[in-house]
């Protein structure tokens, strides 16, 4: 065999020409100190703030304290593998999470990874957690309503599309009910619900997710979770997480509505983290920066305007308040960034007001933009007369003698109390909210007793349905009460009243 040097040459050339010379420079540093789910890295001196960290055995942490001298870092996941000296490396990336509709019907942890067993989540796009809010040029007003179903809501308290509702209240008060029956109206909306739990137990979210499969609005729905048992960084990257996955839809000109479930836990699970990093606490032992990482979160909610494609991210979180103490600082901090709030009374609750809004501490700031014009008629004359209820009931405990119209009055803000209470799991279409308030605040279940109201009200309102349809369907599609609507319905009224009787 002989060897024929330009040959061999040419080989050389071809091999010289493709060799690619791909440096991999990495930064790697060594654990000081690890423990509580917190560890101090020595020699990542290029690491960036919130950069994601990798540990060995797959663990990852983020770099949130950058000191002189090391780096502080929050694991997500178990710190019993990992130990004093270990090498760890930064990644240069931002904690990221998938988003897309392949999200859609799942219950997923903070990190986006499926704890459904139904099989990874196929899509390929993802989102940093921590994204920038829109600014005032890419907003617009909120204007388009979010429909809860709840009648006490929708028409006292209306939620607008983009806006920023809190639902604040004590333990056991009905939160999480108002949360689920908000997601289950949105059914057939075409708004996507994202219900992020954070620091909850497992059975009660567990509770929520088979309450939205056996009403079918899991399919447009994703469940976020970070329960109790998990390490206090996932609790607190979880919001930040559901947050990025519903931006996604709304950057899509789509309508997305997210639940943080409760941000109070989530304000503990992050003063955790600060005084593990030994930040320096402030009042309640916080840290400084709490009012931030709750304003940056909830200004992610907007509505963009038509040239960015009309998609809105609506937010409704969650604060739980101890023995109804809403001027504590959380509740407080969470209150001025908001665009309003709905607040839930033990009392009311327990002698049997559900859903149990105090209509004088609730409040929406957007107001009749986010209602149609239906409701908008009758929620006015609702208000005045529950707030009239509200003094003169006051005043009748001293037992003195009331004239006729002062009962009237008092009889008919009883009638309108029991009109807004409402069964869990059962929103209600806002075109037949609007019937059953315009009967009540016109007079018509005046002589009907206060204990047969609700007996009246599902009967009418099936009345409506098979027999005079076309006034729901009016209003539902002319958005107002016309005339023609107004004269039918007082008739429609008059009929099933001699029925009824």
């Amino acid at each position: 065999m002989t060897v024929r040097p330009d040959e061999v040459a040419s080989i050389i050339k071809r091999e010289i020409e493709k060799y690619e010379d791909k440096l991999k420079m990495e930064s790697v540093g060594t654990v000081l100190q690890v423990g509580d789910g917190v560890a101090r890295i020595y020699g990542l001196d290029d690491c960036m703030s919130n950069e994601l960290i990798e540990f060995p055995g797959g663990i990852y942490g983020i770099a949130l304290n950058l000191e002189e001298d090391n780096v502080g870092c929050v694991l997500l996941g178990s710190d019993s593998n990992i130990k004093e000296g270990d090498t760890v490396k930064t990644t240069g990336k931002i904690v990221e999470v998938p988003v897309g509709e392949a999200l859609l019907g799942r219950v997923v942890n903070a990190l986006g990874q499926p704890l459904d067993g139904k099989g990874p989540i196929a899509t390929e796009k993802t989102l940093p957690i921590e994204g920038t809010a829109p600014n005032v040029v890419e907003r617009q007003p909120v204007k388009e309503p979010l429909q809860t179903g709840i009648k006490a809501i929708d028409a006292m308290i209306p939620i607008g599309r983009g806006q920023r509702e809190l639902i604040i209240g004590d333990r056991q008060t009905g939160k999480t009910a108002i949360l689920v029956d908000t997601i289950l109206n949105q059914k057939d909306t075409g708004v996507i619900s994202i219900y992020v739990a954070i620091g909850q137990k497992l059975s009660t979210v567990a509770g929520v997710i088979k309450t939205l499969e056996d009403n079918g609005a899991m399919e447009n729905s994703i469940v976020v979770v970070a329960s109790a048992s998990e390490p206090a960084p996932m609790q607190y990257i979880a919001p930040y997480a559901g947050c990025a996955m519903g931006e996604y839809f709304r950057d899509k000109g789509k309508h997305a509505v997210i639940m943080y479930d409760d941000l109070y836990k989530h304000a503990v699970a992050y003063r955790q983290v600060s005084l593990l990093l030994r930040r320096p606490p402030g009042r309640e032992a916080f840290p400084g920066d709490i009012f931030n990482i709750h304003s940056r979160l909830l200004e992610r909610a907007a509505k963009l305007n038509d040239k960015l494609g009309g998609g809105s991210l609506t937010a409704l979180p969650v604060v739980e308040t101890q023995a109804g103490d809403y001027a504590a600082y959380i509740p407080t901090n969470v209150i001025s960034i908001t665009d309003g709030q709905i607040y839930l009374e033990s009392n009311l609750f327990n002698s049997g007001v559900r859903p149990a809004i105090s209509v004088g501490l609730s409040v929406s700031r957007v107001g009749g933009n986010a209602q149609i014009p239906a409701m908008k008629k009758v929620a006015g004359a609702l208000r005045l007369n529950l707030a009239q209820h509200r003094e003169l009931a006051a005043f009748a405990q001293f037992g003195s003698e009331l004239d006729k119209s002062t009962q009237e009055q008092l009889t008919r803000g009883e009638k309108l109390i029991e009109i807004l209470k409402q069964p869990q799991y059962e929103p209600a279409p806002v075109e037949e909210q609007v019937i059953i308030i315009y009967t009540a605040i016109n007079g018509h279940l005046d002589d009907i007793p206060t204990d047969k109201v609700k007996d009246f009200e599902g009967k009418f309102l099936q009345f409506i349905r098979d027999k005079h349809s076309g006034i729901a369907a009016e209003i539902k599609e002319k958005k107002k009460i016309e005339e023609d609507t107004a004269r039918n319905l007082e008739r429609a009224i008059k009929e099933f009243k001699q029925e009824y009787k």
